[in-house]
Order: C-alpha cells, then structure tokens, then sequence
C-alpha cells in the first residue's frame, strides 16, 4: 500500500483582483456580513490575539494535522502579496501553530494577516512584526513539522468553509469570508449597507429612543398584549 503524501500543494488558485478587492478596503465586517445576506463571519472564539487586527487579503488555505506545522511554513513558498494564511487544525488546542518567526517570513513573502482555529504564541514578536493574528488563544507548546498536510485547497474553520481565493475581510470585531466567486456581487451592496448605517446613526443623533419601524411591530397581531 503507497504512503500518503506527506504534503499536498495546490501551486496555484485564482485570487480576486486588486478592483475586486478595493470596495473592501475600509468596509468593516459588519458591513461584509450584512452586505452578503447576514453569514459568512467565522465564529467568535477565532479572535484577534494581536494588535493590529483590521486586514483584507486573499486565502491562502492550509490544513494541517494537530501538534504539526510542516504545511503553514511550506504555504510560505506558494504566497503572493496580499494573501492571508489560514489555517485549520480542526480547533485543535493542544500546541501553538503559529509563532513570530514564520510569521516574520511569512511578512517577508507579502502575506498580510495570519487566521488559524488553533492557537499562537511569542504574541510579543507578532505585534512587532505588525500582522494582525487571530486564533482561539495562546500557548508556548510548540509543534513539530512532520506532516501530513494540503494547502491550496477547501478547508473548513468553526463550520465556516474556507477556499483558496475566497476574500477574507477583518478587524477587531473578527473574520468575516467573502466566497470568490461572490466578491463582485458582495461588492455591489455594500453601498447600500454604508446608506444604511449613515440614515441609523442620524437617528441616534437626533435623540431616537427606539427604532421607528418598531411601531408597527407593536401594532401588528405578531403582538400579543397580556395587561
């Protein structure tokens, strides 16, 4: 019976365009989320561990078995600038996955921020390197690098799937993921969400106690009264 491949690389993917991209610059995932029918952030407790947390890149996917980091720093020949390394060890907690010296390299090659379900450590190095990182958490435990791993393809983080190209948007409020082929589409709306906000946030200002879409939720019979 032959071994498994000890790495399983998919080279090359296609990524959203640089015009693609810019509608997303300063759209905060809130926005994202709303402008994509209210899904596609990852779950709460993948968090920004860094400092620096706000990000917009490319998915460069990596699945790499628990304990083991051979795949993340192999994901580091393949990247291109603009990309986001995100890795899944299936919420694995039991070693660090990440540290400050592949994120250093990884800065190095162009990638832009670093996503994982697992945990980092040297998050003192990682806030001098400037890549906003998020992870469940932190531990010195550290991995060892033999395998088996794939980068390049569909990995999946909290139950969120993850494909090599998606759009990965993030700040301090978490990651929010912009299928690939649905960037354009995403794109169109957010317009629409950044109206929205601005006529909400001049309600606030004016003193509003409560929304005015609310009184006729109230008069409605989706209201029952027991006074």
């Amino acid at each position: 019976m032959a071994e498994p491949a000890q790495l399983t690389i998919r080279r090359d993917f296609p990524r959203p365009g640089a015009d693609d991209i810019a509608p997303f610059l300063k759209a905060p995932t809130g926005w994202v989320v709303d402008a994509q029918g209210r899904r596609g952030a990852l779950p709460h407790w993948i968090k920004p561990l860094s400092r620096q947390s706000r990000f917009v890149g490319t998915a460069l996917t990596v699945r790499t078995r628990p304990v083991d980091n051979l795949a993340p720093y192999a994901a580091l020949k393949f990247a291109k600038p603009g990309d986001v390394l995100i890795v899944s060890v299936e919420g694995s907690t039991t070693t660090s996955i990440i540290g400050d010296i592949l994120l250093g390299m990884a800065k190095n090659a162009g990638i832009i921020a670093c996503v994982t379900d697992g945990l980092v450590r040297d998050i003192e190095g990682i806030n001098q390197i400037g890549i906003p990182t998020f992870a469940q958490g932190l531990s010195s435990n550290s991995p060892f690098k033999d395998g088996p791993g794939e980068i390049g393809g569909t990995i999946s983080l909290g139950g969120v799937a993850v494909t090599a190209g998606d759009l990965l948007v993030g700040d301090i409020d978490g990651v929010v993921v912009v299928p690939r082929a649905n960037v354009r589409a995403v794109a169109a709306e957010l317009g629409a969400i950044a109206d929205k906000e601005a006529k909400m946030e001049q309600v606030v200002k004016a003193g509003s106690t409560y929304p005015a879409w609310l009184d006729d939720v109230l008069k409605s019979d989706r209201v029952r009264y027991i006074d």
